[in-house]
């Protein structure tokens, strides 16, 4: 790993290694499950996923939880609330909400690789109070309107 990457602390109370990148330039750490028994997602059903890991981000980071593209085209398994976000000063545990949208069972084991962790550098706004903004040339058109 190169030493110019950000340290971020880490608790891992699974069974499971540190989350890891599966290959050199990948921009998600796979997330895998921790769970004493197997979780069955029926159609449409969704569950907390728990990973045992606790993490201690540096201020001005986040950690977005990303769906895994594999299990998804595979399984139809994704996460729900996508991208869900963790904050610097969150410190319990990271569960993933997952979410069967094919239209059979689903069996989540544990150890594994349930989603993808991202994480990323932020900047936090200060809202200016005007009574005018600028102008463009799309103007409102939002919501398709630029694949006319």
């Amino acid at each position: 790993m190169n030493k110019d990457c950000l340290k971020v602390k880490i608790v891992n109370k699974s069974e499971n290694n540190l989350p890891e990148y599966q290959t050199e330039n990948s921009a998600g750490l796979d997330l895998r499950a921790n769970l004493e028994n197997p979780v069955i997602l029926k159609p449409l059903e969704r569950a907390l996923i728990p990973t045992g890991l606790f993490i201690e981000l540096p201020i001005g980071y986040e950690a977005q939880i990303r769906p895994r593209s594999g299990l998804a085209i595979k399984n139809g398994i994704t996460v729900l609330n996508s991208p869900g976000t963790i904050d610097s000063d969150y410190r319990g545990e990271i569960q993933v909400i997952l979410i069967n949208i094919s239209s059979i069972d689903y069996t989540v084991k544990s150890g594994e690789r349930i989603c993808q962790m991202i994480i990323s550098k932020h900047e936090k706004a200060q809202w200016i109070n005007v009574s005018e903004i600028e102008i463009t040339s799309r103007g409102t058109g939002g919501f398709g309107h630029t694949g006319k």
